[in-house]
């Protein structure tokens, strides 16, 4: 039998009932059909020899049971969420006099290392390292960045509100 044929037969017979018994386990569709699209490369990359029809399912589902198993235990699956749980966590409003408003409204190389200062708790040499510039232009940009906050928020000093 020719990989196509073979290809087909597979498909037709058993697609259905890998892609059933992958979303039970992953409970998701598309991680099913990757389920479903490795067993189907496998069987045709290494083919087998079956006793017969009963034992070639039995053998198919085998697999696909591994391969679902292989994706839960896997450590990328234990350090992902899915997408739609970000859709539920607000972000956070800035409110016009907020600090946040006001970094917001700097200048971008200026807003830059304030966020990353501030925000991030990234040190003046490792803000240089990300962005590309000396330390030296790190510490002028955090000097002239607070003096223009300070405008913006009406004069306050920021070493008084500490």
């Amino acid at each position: 039998m020719n990989h196509i044929r073979q290809a087909e037969h597979l498909a037709e017979a058993y697609a259905d009932a890998i892609l059933r018994l992958s979303y039970t386990y992953l409970k998701n569709t598309q991680d099913a059909q990757d389920v479903c699209q490795t067993v189907f490369v496998k069987l045709l990359t290494e083919p087998r020899q079956f006793e017969s029809a009963e034992h070639e399912r039995a053998y198919i589902l085998r697999m696909a049971a591994n391969a679902c198993k292989d994706i839960l235990k896997s450590p990328w699956r234990r350090r992902t969420r899915p997408l739609e749980e970000g859709f539920q966590v607000p972000a956070p409003a800035a409110e016009d006099g907020s600090v946040l408003a006001a970094v917001n409204a700097l200048p971008p190389h200026y807003r830059a290392v304030i966020y990353l200062y501030y925000y991030e708790g990234y040190a003046a040499g490792e803000i240089g390292e990300i962005l590309g510039v000396p330390t030296a232009t790190v510490h002028t940009r955090l000097a002239r960045g607070r003096a223009k906050l300070k405008e913006i928020l009406g004069g306050m000093d920021y070493e008084q509100s500490v």
